[in-house]
């Protein structure tokens, strides 16, 4: 049984479509301290979105997922969970994403390979933003 009772954490919303580096980014992350709930895809993803009772604190989305990018898949979740920061992993260099449209100068970005402390503080420094700009 799931145990809902107490936060132990932000709480990230995980979309990997990779299942060994989903794994790996979710251990990285509980082992920071991090409440983790890893989707596989898009759909689960904004399914999660509608249907999680609490908090999603941040979409960690990589840029190349099937079907969708995760730039459209953080417009869909965002209308979802207005109040939810974003943060893209990709492969893809930086400069090559934002010439391509897939995210907008200055979105916080995190490119693979990544260390655990990379992505743990990534993640707080977005966290302790304030939420005064829409993230792509």
């Amino acid at each position: 049984m799931w145990k809902t009772t107490e936060r132990q954490g932000p709480v990230v919303l995980l979309v990997e479509d990779d299942p060994d580096l989903r794994e790996m980014a979710t251990a990285m992350l509980e082992m920071r301290g991090f409440s983790v709930l890893a989707a596989k895809d898009p759909v689960s993803a904004l399914m999660t979105c509608r249907v999680h009772d609490g908090d999603i604190d941040v979409l960690l989305t990589d840029l190349g997922l099937p079907g969708v990018s995760g730039g459209e898949l953080s417009r869909s979740a965002i209308a979802v969970r207005p109040g939810m920061k974003v943060v893209y992993v990709s492969a893809l260099p930086e400069e090559i994403a934002i010439k391509r449209g897939l995210i907008k100068v200055g979105s916080p970005f995190i490119s693979k390979p990544f260390t655990a402390d990379v992505l743990a503080g990534t993640l707080r420094s977005v966290l302790a933003q304030n939420s005064s700009s829409p993230n792509r």
